[in-house]
């Protein structure tokens, strides 16, 4: 009983259970994104220090839990790469990522492998398809845990590349009460659009497009409520400031578990003078937990990303997505806008229910709910779903040769090049300047005011950022921009009424949005795989259309 308080009390503290007998330098890289709607990485100018989306929470992890006697050293390729130097002070090169970073990591595995060292590859895209990595010394499959401490104990042993690939594998998980602070002394989240926290993982919905329960299960493993404040804690002596977002597959997976959090979320925003605001992702039922948004409010989250999907009801059933269904949906957008919490959606289109109007029928729902910022993608069929298995019974799953010629690997009921252009046609006409500020504007209206109106405490530091931030947006949103007018109708009464943190959000978003769909309509750079997958090397190399990243 003592060894095993030893052993919680060792991986609570940054340690594992492992006394390694060797020097190491860890090399841990985590991939580039290609870029999307949903990494907003043309807002990135509009903050001093921000050049990526969020801090790689896994890979931050596993760098924690490493033996406090190795060395690590920690690129964030998002934001520079790991250059030759680096390569050779390393004994070995851990790496994660998701399946949209699947090329990055090859380059990665390519450039250690060019100066002979091994290399390690774990996260959600090689535990769902160990199968696109055949090159990587060794592969860690599963979440942290006894596979995870076998790893280390190989590492200790040998650092020379092993003549073939070794694979470990989790089978008992660590409880997530057990994780160390992600190694956020590695980093400095004044570099990030936005902060991560995770509280939750795992889902107990089996949509069938979704890898979350294939991956993590359908039982939720929780956080503790203090654990999560002394990650924020150490989030803000790090930089963070702004937003911080919980990457929880599901925030409302465990409705109970999130009841017990928010309290304390409440009080440490108290204590701490509102430093932050809160976002995450939930299911749409969570519209129908009144008590939980009130609390939501409280804590101060401002926006929730929605996987809504479709406003095609046949659609939602056949995917199995009745939660979305438990009330209408426009009500449901209605109800978070009224906890002062904006929605952002996920949209799919190329679905098996799909029809000729129903480019026409989404753009009519985004029209109603008002909803500014939709990720709308194309159907992608992920290793480890449902649809996954079905779509490859059936014979319509396309080779990685043939997907790579396309945007998707599914082969479409509808023609491939009608539902492309659908997509095309939905995505250019969501977000043309007039549409995109209407629903700013409504938002502004009907969201913002019931937010609760509590600001960090000025200082002077934080005083010279936002004159900082707000002058970029002018000169970037209301100077240079080709929509400047509209962004002026909606946000000169706005900076008059004080309200300056709004003008910044709708700026930096808008300014993201409308610039990437620009790219999109002109076949530009990654943008163009997009639009014409002919016009593109990007689009050749197989990347998609993807939501904002979580790790």
């Amino acid at each position: 009983m003592g060894d095993d308080k030893d052993s919680m009390q060792a991986a609570a503290a940054g340690r594992t259970r492992y006394r390694p007998r060797n020097k190491r330098n860890i090399l841990c890289v985590f991939p580039a994104y290609a870029p999307s709607f949903g990494t907003f990485q043309h807002a990135y100018r509009m903050f001093p220090d921000v050049s990526a989306f969020m801090p790689p929470q896994g890979l931050l992890l596993i760098a924690a839990y490493l033996p406090a006697e190795w060395d690590v050293r920690f690129i964030d390729e998002n934001r520079q790469p790991a250059g030759a130097a680096d390569f050779a002070w390393a004994d070995v090169v851990l790496m994660s990522g998701m399946h949209v970073q699947r090329r990055c990591i090859d380059d990665i595995n390519v450039r250690a492998h060019r100066q002979g060292k091994l290399t390690v590859l774990g996260g959600p895209s090689v535990s769902a398809a160990p199968e696109y990595y055949p090159d990587v010394d060794l592969l860690h499959l599963g979440e942290l845990g006894d596979g995870t401490d076998a790893l280390i104990a190989f590492l200790d042993e040998q650092a020379a590349r092993p003549t073939q690939q070794r694979v470990f594998s989790t089978a008992a998980r660590l409880d997530m009460t057990a994780f160390p602070l992600p190694a956020y002394e590695q980093i400095d989240l004044r570099n990030y659009f936005l902060g991560s926290v995770q509280f939750s993982s795992g889902c107990p919905y089996l949509c069938e497009f979704c890898d979350i329960p294939g991956l993590y299960g359908r039982n939720p493993r929780l956080k503790e409520p203090e654990q999560i404040c002394r990650e924020l804690d150490a989030m803000v002596a790090r930089g963070a400031r702004g937003g911080v977002y919980f990457v929880d597959d599901n925030f409302v997976a465990n409705k109970a578990a999130a009841l017990r959090l928010l309290p304390t979320l409440v009080r440490w925003q108290e204590r701490n003078g509102f430093p932050i605001n809160f976002n995450c992702e939930a299911t749409l039922n969570i519209a129908q937990m009144p008590e939980l948004l009130a609390m939501m409010r409280a804590a101060r989250f401002i926006t929730v990303f929605v996987g809504i999907e479709t406003p095609e009801e046949d659609a939602l059933l056949a995917m199995k997505k009745k939660q979305n269904l438990r009330l209408p949906i426009l009500e449901a957008v209605d109800t978070l806008n009224r906890h002062g919490m904006e929605v952002v959606s996920g949209i799919i289109m190329g679905l098996d229910t799909d029809r000729p109007d129903t480019g026409r029928r989404i753009l009519d729902f985004v029209a109603a709910s008002r909803i500014p910022v939709l990720t709308i993608n194309l159907l992608y069929a992920l290793p480890k779903t449902p649809l996954y298995d079905r779509l490859q019974r059936a014979g319509r799953l396309l080779s990685d040769q043939a997907a790579a010629r396309r945007v998707s690997n599914v082969e479409f009921l509808m023609p491939y090049d009608e539902v492309v252009r659908m997509w095309f046609e939905t995505i250019t006409a969501a977000y043309t300047p007039d549409a995109l500020f209407a629903r700013f504007r409504y938002q502004t209206e009907r969201t913002y005011p019931n937010r609760l109106q509590r600001r960090p405490q000025p200082t002077a530091a934080l005083l010279r950022y936002a004159v900082a931030v707000i002058s970029r947006v002018l000169w970037h949103c209301g100077l240079r921009a080709t929509w400047r007018r509209q962004f002026w109708e909606l946000c000169w009464p706005l900076l008059r009424q004080g309200r300056i943190d709004e003008v910044i959000q709708i700026g930096a978003v808008a300014h993201h949005l409308l610039t990437f769909t620009q790219e999109i309509a002109a076949g530009r750079w990654e943008a163009s795989f997009y639009a014409d997958p002919s016009r593109s090397a990007t689009a050749r190399d197989g990347l998609l259309p993807q939501p904002a990243p979580a790790e």
